[in-house]
């Protein structure tokens, strides 16, 4: 990923038509529990896909976050076991809510200005829960003139790996488009971030294979 070449893939205009103004970025989260109003973020991954000089899509930037666990929101030791994160763990390195969603967020506003998009739609293998705690975040840390993703509409690879593979859990979706998956990575929002790029890629490439999306599409997509 070091190897690309950002300048030269933003400057494709085919990104910008093919999802009707929308740059995809995967995104995962790590959370203390499954209340997004109640439960604290803990961490944030985001990556970036767009399609090579041959239309192919691809995971080409990633950005990521360990955030400290905001005051008065809840900390689920079931829901710690599970991810597998100490939260007041000094190694995590990790900084508020606000800095980190910002961070991210600056980052993803550039590359969808250097693409053209219109926003940025939340890819996510069960999307709407990611999109619900990232929507509480930006509530609480008032960053919605920051935010660059859409408010609601999401692209979700459970449901977009059910109908290309037939499997709906990551870890299963993962073997059927032939991707290892490596469970010990696994809740890890970086990790989980970047196979589901790859998942989503995948199914991407596989249907511009069979129906090309090509400058036709992208000129009609525009007008």
């Amino acid at each position: 990923m070091n190897d690309i070449d950002l300048a030269a893939l933003t400057a494709n205009p085919l990104i910008k038509a093919r999802f009707r103004g929308f740059l995809p970025v995967v995104v995962d989260v790590e959370t203390a529990g499954f209340d997004a109003g109640t439960h604290a973020l803990l961490e944030v991954a985001a990556v970036i896909v767009l399609p090579d000089e041959q239309g192919f899509w691809q995971p080409v930037a990633r950005f990521h976050a360990h955030l400290k666990p905001e005051p008065g929101l809840t900390l689920d030791p079931a829901a710690l076991k599970f991810n597998g994160i100490n939260p007041n763990h000094p190694l995590r390195l990790a900084v508020s809510e606000a800095d980190g969603l910002r961070e991210i967020f600056n980052a993803l506003k550039k590359l969808q200005k250097d693409t053209s998009c219109k926003r940025c739609i939340l890819v996510g293998h069960n999307a709407n829960f990611d999109l619900a705690h990232l929507n509480a975040a930006i509530d609480r840390q008032s960053l919605k003139n920051q935010s660059p993703f859409h408010p609601f509409s999401v692209f979700d690879t459970a449901t977009l790996a059910g109908l290309a593979y037939g499997q709906t859990v990551l870890a299963r979706a993962c073997a059927a488009a032939g991707l290892s998956f490596d469970q010990s990575e696994a809740h890890s929002a970086l990790y989980d971030a970047q196979i589901t790029a790859e998942l989503f890629c995948g199914i991407l490439n596989r249907w511009e294979s069979a129906f090309p999306y090509g400058a036709s599409d992208a000129a009609e997509a525009t007008d």
